[in-house]
């Protein structure tokens, strides 16, 4: 699990380096957090989260705020939450998360970046099925037992607890991730979290190596040159 995430959190680095790319991600993120849950943040776990995993990569407040201020004043911007699944340059597996106002127009440009790197798009369903979706916490400790110990009497359905070089991660179901971040902040009041997030963890490992990784690289800041990507997730292991 250690090594999936390490060479997710590397391909994230490459291709979201845009700085424009993450304030348009969490700006989205965040009006739709705040539009259907609301606007306050000590009642909204799920925009909370959002704020702070914003400020952590660094994105003004005041990018934060105008998404919940375009929230709280009934924006009419209605975005819907799409994957969609292929097979990327070397033949690993990507799935594509996105935020959509038109899906007819996301799929199409998409299906372009996929089609100018000579890779297939697939059908819903032909991809997923090899990524487990999961809630993932990180964070900095070495009391395994006690964080068992604290999400049992939770009753949060822990789907995996590893313990790797001082870092604990928490994997859930993604519809824990409310009940099991409360648990982990009343075990231990003011944790940092590493990530809180729901993600994709590819079930299995593809490596890649050669001309294929710069074919890749090219592959994924196309893609997240495109303004409804949010996330690329992917199993590809550079050689």
């Amino acid at each position: 699990m250690g090594r999936a995430y390490q060479n997710r959190k590397d391909s994230m680095a490459k291709t979201a380096a845009a700085k424009t790319k993450v304030y348009s991600k969490y700006g989205r993120e965040v009006y739709m957090a705040a539009k259907s849950g609301g606007v306050d943040p000590s009642a909204n776990l799920s925009l909370r989260s959002l704020i702070e995993r914003a400020k952590k990569d660094q994105v003004p407040s005041h990018v934060i705020q105008n998404a919940i201020d375009k929230a709280s004043g009934g924006g009419v911007e209605d975005y819907t939450p799409a994957l969609y699944e292929g097979i990327g340059p070397g033949g690993c597996l990507v799935l594509i998360s996105a935020l959509t106002d038109n899906n007819n127009r996301t799929i199409g440009d998409i299906r372009g970046v996929f089609t100018k790197n000579k890779v297939k798009i697939g059908s819903g369903g032909s991809v997923v099925h090899m990524f487990d979706h999961r809630a993932m916490f990180v964070f900095a400790s070495l009391e395994e037992d006690e964080v068992l110990e604290a999400l049992m009497e939770a009753d949060v359905d822990v789907s995996e607890l590893e313990l790797e070089d001082g870092m604990i991660t928490v994997l859930t179901p993604p519809t824990e991730f409310a009940k099991t971040k409360t648990a982990l902040e009343t075990w231990q009041p003011g944790i940092e979290f590493e990530v809180e997030e729901i993600t994709y963890l590819p079930t299995t490992e593809h490596p890649i190596e050669g001309d294929d990784v710069a074919a890749f690289e090219k592959f994924s800041d196309m893609l997240n040159d495109l303004e409804d990507v949010q996330e690329i997730y992917h199993n590809a292991v550079f050689d």
